[in-house]
């Protein structure tokens, strides 16, 4: 059955961010689930790629998994698939799953080598600076800025 496993069981809040390269996904322990309750996490970038399951879990207090780094993680179109399953020797565990747009879940850093030229006599600065790193290639007109000036 789909949901087998004591109700209450699987993990709560799962949560991903992709900054450039990297990925965290956390959660919380099921609130019904026994204190040995262990859990796992696998993703699937793209149908046509391979599950992976975590490989530097973040864990708690009690050594329980309750997150995941994941390195060199690039975004595709797709969306990606997650499954965080669990064991315990008191009872089965329900899993939780989740399709996800990456795209939405990337933080973007801002622009760098930020320059302003302005000159004494002029009425105005040229204001230049180099897009961010992201985890994908990116359409230069897709990303929008906003300048602030604090002192004229």
């Amino acid at each position: 059955p789909v949901f087998a496993g004591m109700k209450g069981s699987a993990i709560e809040n799962f949560s991903c961010v992709i900054y450039i390269f990297l990925m965290n996904c956390t959660w919380q322990a099921g609130r019904d689930a026994p204190a040995d309750t262990q859990y796992f996490l696998y993703w699937q970038e793209s149908r046509d790629e391979e599950e992976m399951e975590c490989e530097l879990y973040i864990k708690d207090e009690n050594f329980r998994n309750m997150g995941c780094i994941f390195q060199n993680v690039s975004k595709g179109d797709e969306k990606a698939y997650f499954l965080v399953n669990g064991s315990s020797k008191d009872s089965l565990i329900q899993f939780y799953d989740e399709y996800i747009d990456l795209y939405k879940i990337e933080i973007l850093p801002g622009p760098f080598n930020v320059t302003a030229d302005c000159t004494r006599g002029s009425a105005g600065c040229i204001i230049t600076w180099r897009p961010p790193l992201t985890s994908h290639e990116e359409d230069e007109g897709c990303l929008q800025y906003e300048i602030s000036i604090q002192n004229k």
